[in-house]
């Protein structure tokens, strides 16, 4: 895996592939994915024989399939789809399929680095995860989820452990759900198990669980918090540890507790997708101190801006001292930062990416048809058909731009002083 500061930001601009030439080969073409790096331009493509394969600036790979979906680039930059041949599906990892394959195979999921690719799976023995290659030992009646541990070495799945027949109530009642790791289920069995996450270093999971109708709860490793709640959402555990973080709601409102007891002394109409600062030192959420207003609160005290449509999750610097969320009020979008929103407005915006040392806040957004590069509210570039997210070298002078213009897919290595005008 190369790191950004092994990327090319020497050569300021580079012509990757040119889409015309593209379109007089193929038949049809899907969805473009670009590279991290910027270096490569993917999309799955029909050939002449009416099979799909991907597409790598403009070379079609060696293994074609009747089907392929789920294209994308991995956290390392290598190439990933799902492809079914004889209706027998698996996931390809730059053109060599995995060697198992299956009835179906969805939900790509990757580790931070890369190094751990897994995908739920459903076999004549029942449902499972796969992981690099290997599926899951324990099948189950059915799986409705998949996550990777950090470190890419564990799975874990919320599972069904035995049918149940339609209104059938009274053993829905008495819990059908576990969560499976590494293919093994919990002793534990639930009325509904949903999101679950696991600890840094990938020995500990924790879930939302259901224990009864109006009872819901955190479940560590099996162990359900002694405490429960008429509602909970996604845990997170606490860098570094085994503590877990959830919101839940409790007699005085949504509040975020860590191990059942309360973190922040503040409750809210809401609370959710609260983050760690990279260091693990603050913690911010969304949250709406009214209903139907929403901002973003770190370590547990508000913005005073608040906002009617949506907030998503926040993001911190590479520091920590600063937070950044995509918000929408009045049916726009755009960045709130460290609580002052930009004052530019676009019909569509995304995530919002920190320079090494915090200061510049660059995103794409969309005006129209239009895609603009957007660099501390300001639009920074001219329009163009596509672009992908930018990003900053590592010394945070320049700024990779991955667009497409005048039918070519290209990388352009700008300056900050010359997009900051």
């Amino acid at each position: 895996m190369k790191q950004i500061g092994e990327w090319d930001w020497d050569v300021p601009f580079k012509v990757i592939t040119e889409l015309n030439a593209w379109r007089t080969r193929f038949p049809l073409i899907h969805e473009f994915v670009v590279s991290h790096d910027g270096e490569r331009c993917a999309a799955i493509v029909k050939t002449e024989d009416d099979t799909y394969t991907p597409c790598v600036n403009g070379e079609p790979w060696t293994h074609a399939f009747e089907k392929a979906w789920s294209l994308q680039f991995s956290p390392d930059d290598r190439l990933v789809c799902i492809g079914m041949n004889d209706d027998e599906w698996t996931v390809i990892v730059e053109d060599e399929p995995w060697e198992e394959t299956f009835n179906y195979v969805w939900n790509l999921r990757f580790s931070p680095d890369g190094s751990g690719i897994a995908a739920n799976i459903r076999s004549d023995e029942g449902y499972g995860v796969m992981r690099n290659g290997e599926p899951w030992e324990g099948r189950f009646v059915e799986a409705r989820s998949c996550e990777i541990s950090p470190d890419g070495s564990h799975t874990a799945a919320n599972v069904q452990m035995q049918p149940l027949s339609e209104g059938d109530i009274f053993t829905f009642r008495k819990g059908l759900w576990s969560l499976a790791v590494n293919g093994e289920a919990w002793d534990a069995r639930f009325v509904n198990v949903w999101d679950c996450a696991f600890s840094g270093d990938g020995s500990s999971v924790a879930a939302e669980v259901r224990l009864q109708s109006g009872a819901q709860t955190i479940a560590m490793d099996d162990e359900p918090w002694k405490e429960t709640f008429k509602a909970v959402w996604r845990p997170i555990f606490v860098p570094g540890s085994h503590d877990v973080v959830a919101p839940c709601l409790t007699p005085q409102g949504w509040k975020l507790l860590i191990n059942g007891r309360p973190l922040w002394n503040a409750s809210f109409a809401q609370v959710w997708h609260q983050k760690y600062s990279p260091d693990g030192r603050r913690l911010a959420a969304v949250v709406a101190p009214t209903f139907g207003r929403w901002t973003v609160a770190v370590d547990g005290n508000p913005w005073k801006t608040t906002f009617g449509d949506a907030v998503l999750a926040p993001v911190f610097s590479p520091d920590g001292r600063r937070v950044a969320a995509v918000v929408k009020e009045r049916n726009r979008w755009t960045i709130a930062v460290d609580g002052i929103p930009w004052q530019e407005g676009f019909d569509m915006i995304w995530d919002p990416v920190f320079s090494p040392d915090g200061r510049h806040v660059a995103t794409m957004a969309m005006q129209g048809k239009e895609f603009f590069l957007v660099m501390n509210g300001k639009m920074a570039s001219l329009g163009c058909a596509r672009m992908w997210e930018p990003a900053f070298s590592a010394d945070g002078a320049l700024v990779l731009v991955r667009a497409v213009e005048q039918q070519m897919v290209s990388r352009k290595i700008m300056p900050i002083e010359k997009l900051l005008g």
